[in-house]
């Protein structure tokens, strides 16, 4: 449930502020830049509304890379001075805990141009905010129609007997809301031992039954063939797989995690000044907009709304924050590593 796996026409350009102009002013035929993300249909996306225009844009070519999520690549390029990834897709708490290591850049806002107070998130001291994804539990209506209505249906295998597909990590969150812990109290739960053990208590009701994935395509397949009844998936997906293979699939939003991503720059990349440029020009509203209208994820700028397709809206996590919870990016930044290793024990148990 942490990451989540996740910017524009050549017009992005028109209406930006002068440091943004500057950014997008033609490179010598033999710059490039190196941008990692996750892939799938989402770096697809990114190909299309930004890393194509840009380089068309600014002259520079874009070579891309694809990673896991795991910081450790990011770490071992930097501590060995052979940084290779200009500018990272990384999840809200990546960005702190790399920020927090030293590991990447502290971004400079007046050399981006743009106005920090724009961007939602407090990750904003060493990245610069994309778009906010989100964590669902996602079910096939058609098999399935009197569907989950919140997070405590997940783990009722009475109600709903079955197999649940759930992300290759531990989904504590989940756990204790659905053993009563309103959203607003879960990390001072998860602050505790206790806390932490009730989570995983709660876990062992449906662990004979969870079938784990690893890559975002997964879940939708996992549904799709009938393997789970229900899993949680990034909302994105979802959104793809409906719009683009006409299943009937259905997006159980309570309790939704709603997870920040941004731009980051490893520290020590040779080409800092071309890094800058492409966030400039994959952060502006008409970019985050593109973005947000092939995939329905939540838009950081708050310029970007306005500019959102009608269509698209209703699909936007933004309008489905009633019982949703933030990511404790800060708790995982912190807390992270010890749970990851409470996990690997549990699942071996």
């Amino acid at each position: 449930m942490r990451t989540s796996l996740m910017i524009a026409s050549g017009v992005a350009v028109i209406g930006l502020t002068a440091g943004v102009f500057a950014a997008t002013t033609p490179a010598l035929a033999d710059e490039q830049l190196t941008v990692t993300a996750g892939g799938g249909s989402f770096q697809q996306v990114l190909r299309k509304v930004i890393f194509d225009p840009f380089s068309k844009t600014s002259g520079i070519k874009i070579t891309e890379a694809e990673y896991d999520y795991s910081n450790a690549k990011i770490r071992a390029m930097v501590e060995t001075k052979t940084v290779s990834w200009d500018v990272v897709y990384a999840s809200e708490a990546q960005v702190q805990q790399l920020c927090a290591e030293g590991t990447i850049e502290t971004i400079d806002w007046k050399r981006l141009g743009l106005d920090r107070t724009k961007f939602e998130g407090d990750y904003t001291e060493c990245g610069v905010p994309i778009v906010d994804s989100t964590t669902i539990v996602v079910y096939d209506r058609d098999k399935l129609p009197n569907g989950p209505k919140t997070i405590a249906d997940f783990f009722d295998l009475k109600k709903f007997p079955g197999k649940r597909g759930l992300y290759k990590s531990a989904p504590v969150e989940w756990a204790l809301i659905a053993d009563g812990v309103p959203p607003k109290d879960v990390y001072k739960v998860l602050n505790t031992p206790e806390g932490i053990d009730r989570a995983f208590k709660k876990l062992d009701t449906i662990k004979k039954d969870i079938v784990w994935w690893t890559a975002g395509a997964q879940p939708m397949q996992l549904l799709a063939d009938g393997q789970v009844v229900m899993t949680d998936a990034w909302h994105g997906r979802v959104y793809d797989a409906v719009k683009n293979s006409g299943k009937h699939f259905e997006i159980m939003w309570d309790a939704a995690v709603l997870n920040g991503n941004g731009w980051i720059i490893p520290k020590g990349t040779p080409r800092l000044d071309n890094a800058y440029r492409f966030i400039a020009f994959a952060s502006s509203p008409q970019a985050q907009a593109d973005v947000v209208n092939n995939t329905a994820y939540g838009p950081t700028n708050k310029d970007t709304i306005a500019l959102v397709d009608p269509a698209v809206q209703p699909h936007l996590p933004n309008n489905h924050m009633g019982n949703a919870l933030r990511i404790g990016s800060s708790f995982w930044s912190e807390k992270g590593d010890e749970l990851r290793q409470r996990f690997t024990a549990w699942l071996s148990k």
